[in-house]
């Protein structure tokens, strides 16, 4: 008799990674080349600002699509963050100042700050809370396969043709993000109709408390990714790799294939253990990419680094929703998110406030990101003895 199919395997779930997938692809095939596009329109000195500005947005805008999320509905804010990145690809090569370049990196942050809360919390409701590790390394992959390939078509987009259109199918694959959205069946039980009320928020729906540990691993784990998205460019130049998107094609391909099998281990072995590997990991290959000053060095970090960010991903997404109410699970997911986004842009401001185009500071930066994550692995240790 043949075994009957899990329930996340259908077609709702197919249809949110898809959408995943082309909002990841269409967002992340811009990073390599932005900071040589902002150096050419005059604003070197402000290269840390890409990453920062619009994490600084992303983070800002959690609360509100948490709140929307668990009133107004899943779809509809997975839908205006798909929306965003839509508009912004448009209006790159219409804005080419320094401060209209800056201005969109805010507007284009709310992306990230409305669809991958929503997501979370649609793939939760979808999926059986004994699966939650499993469901959220599947959905995992195809959010990764998106950062993987859309860097490295976005490089090979600009050296064969042009920035601009580089932009243009930054917001074609945005629009195709969309487009998925209408076909899938929406998963709030009660939903409300968008009302004034649901976009002030109080100052206790900012944070859910519950999921204060996940938020703060997730905090300290990030600011390394702030730091790489910051230096890695410049870097890869400096030691002579010519596609920019090369590292990060290679850091998520490690972290596709990693991410279902470390996903189904923390449904087995338990979160916080699957989360104390994936952050020795991290450190790992930030010690490496630093000290191993060479293409081949940086790669193998590239592939270490994604090995750990394929085992920490999806475990702490599902720690975060074990710990979280079912009627605030957005709630919860946007706290985690603005950890993550905080992480990331306090990560990138650092590294190119204190980077000013200074090559030899590169790997002096990685040393300190991975000294920042050990912090976070001393606080795993002491919530076991102390458990």
């Amino acid at each position: 008799m043949s075994r009957p199919a899990h329930p996340i395997y259908n077609w709702q779930f197919a249809l949110v990674c898809m959408s995943s997938l082309f909002f990841s692809a269409s967002f992340n095939m811009l990073l390599p080349e932005l900071p040589a596009y902002l150096s050419g329109l005059g604003g070197a000195e402000y290269k840390g600002l890409i990453i920062a500005l619009f994490t600084l947005t992303a983070g800002i805008s959690r609360p509100f699509s948490g709140k929307l999320t668990d009133t107004v509905g899943r779809i509809p804010v997975m839908a205006v963050g798909s929306l965003v990145c839509f508009i912004c690809g448009f209006l790159y090569p219409v804005l080419t100042s320094v401060a209209g370049f800056l201005l969109l990196r805010l507007i284009h942050g709310f992306s990230t700050g409305f669809k991958p809360t929503a997501t979370a919390a649609y793939v939760a409701d979808l999926v059986p809370s004994s699966r939650w590790g499993e469901a959220m390394g599947i959905h995992g992959i195809c959010f990764s396969t998106g950062m993987a390939v859309g860097p490295a078509i976005g490089s090979a987009i600009v050296q064969y043709y042009s920035i601009n259109v580089l932009f243009y199918a930054s917001s074609l694959l945005a629009l195709l993000s969309v487009v998925i959205l209408y076909n899938m069946k929406e998963t709030l039980p009660v939903k409300q109709r968008l009302q004034w009320k649901h976009l002030k928020v109080r100052r206790d729906e900012i944070i859910e408390w519950q999921v204060f540990p996940a938020a703060l691993v997730t905090l300290l784990s990030y600011l390394s990714y702030g730091t790489i998205l910051t230096l890695v460019p410049d870097w890869g130049d400096f030691i002579g790799m010519r596609n920019k998107g090369v590292f990060f094609m290679v850091f998520t391909l490690a972290s596709l294939l990693v991410r279902f099998v470390a996903g189904r281990l923390s449904d087995r072995r338990g979160r916080e253990t699957v989360i104390r590997g994936g952050l020795i990991m991290l450190v790992l290959s930030l010690v490496c990419m630093a000290w191993w000053q060479t293409t081949t060095g940086l790669l193998f970090g590239a592939v270490l680094y994604g090995v750990a960010t394929g085992i920490l991903s999806p475990a702490v997404n599902a720690w975060t929703v074990d710990m979280s109410h079912p009627e605030r699970r957005g709630k919860a997911m946007a706290t985690m998110y603005i950890a993550l986004e905080a992480g990331i842009g306090l990560g990138a401001l650092a590294a190119g406030t204190i980077y000013q185009d200074h090559i030899q500071r590169i790997p002096q930066l990685m040393y300190g990101a991975a000294a920042l994550t050990a912090i976070a692995i001393f606080y795993m240790y002491r919530r076991r003895k102390h458990a």
